[in-house]
């Protein structure tokens, strides 16, 4: 996960001077935040899906703009919480405003302003921390021009938005625009990560996403949300490759059989993506073992939380 650029300064920021800042990057379940951090960083740090509720914890993204450090906090998205993994994926969510230099909104503008939408908007009402607030309309690609004026209106009647912009993180347009605008508004400060680090997440983290994103991508409606993925073992090999050990843990004997497929046919195919996405990533030879166990309670596991990054909410 390493990226390597040059140091150019923001027009309008002075030669020598580092700058640094935190984006909080929030929305509705499926409004594109991964896909838009992924195209702010210029590469894949967050996983994607077509799944509302893919991201489950915070993930800090580091873009570079001249000399400027973005952090970029891609969050779970926001929806009402019925479950303790619910819940503790919606704190996340709004702890990631917390410190935050500017305000990423992300809204899906074929969608426009859903229950969860009102329901964000209601919270950055009531928000006085005094970052700047941007309202980043997604999809635009793919949503009726004559909408977009509309939705524009209305949401500014209800947020006092700094900018606003529309764009299309899967095809990369408005992206740059949206990121000379951002490092334009961090602090003077020196950078926080070293120049080629794209994100903050450990290796193990990210190899349980990558994996889990297979399960996403392969299963699609056979196996939703009812399953997690842990990194139980990392081993480094002489020969500089690292054999992986993850377990995918399910709530049922049923959805066990669906991972494993007929004869474990499914689960080779999840493997071998899974283990290509990683040595892509990781820029190394994988050797990926993956288990299944049936674990009814999952979701109410501590250690588990600790593993995926979130807190343990009551």
């Amino acid at each position: 996960m390493t990226k390597i650029t040059s140091i150019i300064p923001t027009e309008g920021q002075p030669e020598g001077t580092t700058w640094c800042g935190e984006v909080a990057v929030i929305g509705a379940p499926n409004a594109g935040k991964s896909t838009f951090v992924n195209a702010l960083v210029g590469a894949k740090v967050a996983i994607v899906s077509a799944k509302v509720q893919t991201t489950r914890t915070r993930l800090i993204g580091i873009a570079i703009e001249g000399n400027s450090q973005l952090l970029l906090v891609d969050t779970p998205g926001i929806f009402k919480p019925r479950r303790r993994l619910d819940r503790a994926m919606v704190k996340a969510a709004w702890e990631g405003t917390q410190g935050a230099d500017v305000i990423c909104l992300i809204v899906d503008a074929k969608r426009g302003i859903t229950e969860e939408v009102d329901d964000i908007l209601n919270n950055l009402a009531q928000d006085e921390s005094g970052a700047p607030k941007f309202l980043v309309l997604n999809k635009v690609d793919i949503t009726p021009k004559e909408r977009l004026f509309e939705l524009t209106l209305k949401l500014h009647e209800r947020i006092k938005f700094a900018e606003t912009f529309m764009v299309s993180a899967q095809q990369g347009d408005g992206i740059a625009d949206v990121k000379k605008a951002l490092a334009k508004l961090m602090p003077e400060s020196p950078w926080h990560y070293p120049e080629d680090q794209v994100a903050d997440v450990t290796q193990r983290l990210m190899a349980a996403e990558i994996t889990r994103e297979q399960l996403y991508h392969q299963l699609h409606d056979e196996l939703p949300y009812a399953a997690t993925v842990e990194t139980e073992k990392w081993e480094e090999r002489r020969d500089g490759s690292a054999a992986i050990n993850q377990v995918i843990y399910v709530e049922r004997d049923t959805q066990k059989a669906i991972v494993l497929g007929a004869k474990g046919a499914r689960i080779k195919q999840l493997g071998a993506a899974a283990r290509t996405e990683m040595e892509a990533n990781f820029g190394r030879r994988v050797h990926l073992f993956l288990f299944v166990k049936v674990k009814p309670d999952w979701a109410e596991d501590r250690s588990i939380y600790k593993d995926i990054g979130l807190d343990w909410v009551e």
